[in-house]
């Protein structure tokens, strides 16, 4: 069976394990609430899921659910956003540069530090989530997301354009979308929304190349800032989540516990057997050569410097997403749970 029958017969599959971290209760609410609602301030919201975390300067700045954005400031501090949409991933250029994405396609962008927001894309129509973004510099970014949805900018997010990346999908489905386009074009642009799997996460590298990381064991490198992607041989069928660049290791972590590390030749895939077999969320290196693993069912694990894995204390009931460490060296992790702070190893 190919994978264009699967997709057909169940297309959120996926996805929906994705969302499970989340609480679709919660994004269920979030269409019934008016638009006149969606700049409203909400209490406890640093008690309400959130899905990332990331350093704008010395603050931190944290995005989830109801169109959600948290900033620390001496104490969290809720800031107004102009959607109530489940907001999914946020990325600083700058200390005060930034955008953030999530569902129904929406990109959101600050210029002063995640303390106000502007719409710079939205459509309801498109029904579909950005999971990721990244930018290069102040003008240059990428935008990726469920069923391949891929958007650039070269104009710092003024306008964006989406692409479609034929390489990534299975030689089958290339083949009976090359038909399709020669027989019934407008069937084709229908069919092509849904062919790509999911785009869960990109990074880069710090030599510039880019990793995309996604559904059916995905995970593909590109040289030249995601124009084109070379997939790459896991050895693993599983969605992948996360991602992290350390010491001249390059390590991706998904589905069920399985994590995998290689080297920066990104050749030789080998297993990391990890004291857990929750979905790996999240991969946050530290500032001693470690790196933390967030995942979901509380699980929180420390893979140390001279490589022993730690099994540290988590959030018993919450599902761990990400965490990052504020300019007081303090970490803060996030998840279903909110935002909370965390001793470091």
């Amino acid at each position: 069976m190919s994978y264009h029958t699967l997709r057909s017969s169940f297309p959120l599959a996926s996805l929906f394990i994705w969302l499970s971290l989340t609480s679709l209760a919660s994004y269920a609410l979030d269409s019934e609430i008016t638009s006149g609602l969606r700049t409203q301030l909400q209490p406890l919201s640093d008690r309400s899921s959130l899905l990332d975390i990331t350093n704008a300067g010395d603050t931190l700045v944290a995005v989830g659910e109801r169109g959600h954005v948290l900033v620390l400031d001496e104490s969290w501090q809720q800031a107004s956003t102009p959607t109530n949409t489940l907001l999914t991933k946020v990325f600083f250029v700058s200390d005060a540069l930034g955008w953030a994405v999530g569902h129904d396609a929406t990109i959101l962008h600050t210029q002063d530090g995640g303390h106000h927001w502007q719409v710079q894309r939205e459509s309801k129509e498109q029904e579909v989530p950005f999971l990721d973004v990244l930018f290069f510099d102040e003008a240059q970014g990428i935008a990726v997301g469920a069923y391949g949805l891929f958007y650039r900018t070269s104009d710092g997010g003024n306008t964006w354009n989406s692409e479609f990346h034929q390489e990534l999908l299975l030689p089958e489905d290339r083949d009976y979308l090359l038909e399709l386009q020669a027989s019934e074009p407008e069937l084709y642009e229908q069919e092509k929304t849904y062919m790509l799997p999911h785009f869960n996460r990109v990074i880069q590298l710090s030599d510039q190349r880019l990793l995309l990381l996604g559904e059916r064991g995905l995970v593909a490198v590109s040289n030249d800032k995601g124009q084109h992607f070379t997939p790459l041989d896991l050895g693993y069928d599983g969605s992948m989540f996360a991602a992290a660049e350390l010491n001249g290791h390059i390590y991706v972590g998904g589905l069920r516990g399985n994590m995998f590390q290689t080297d920066l030749d990104l050749a030789h895939w080998q297993p990391l057997p990890l004291p857990i077999t929750s979905s790996i969320n999240g991969l946050v290196s530290d500032d001693k050569a470690g790196l933390y693993v967030t995942a979901n069912a509380g699980n929180l694990v420390y893979l140390a410097p001279d490589s022993q894995l730690h099994l540290l204390p988590g959030r018993q009931g919450e599902n761990l997403v990400d965490m990052a460490q504020d300019g007081q060296g303090q970490f803060w992790l996030v998840g279903s749970g909110g935002v909370v702070k965390t001793a470091a190893k």
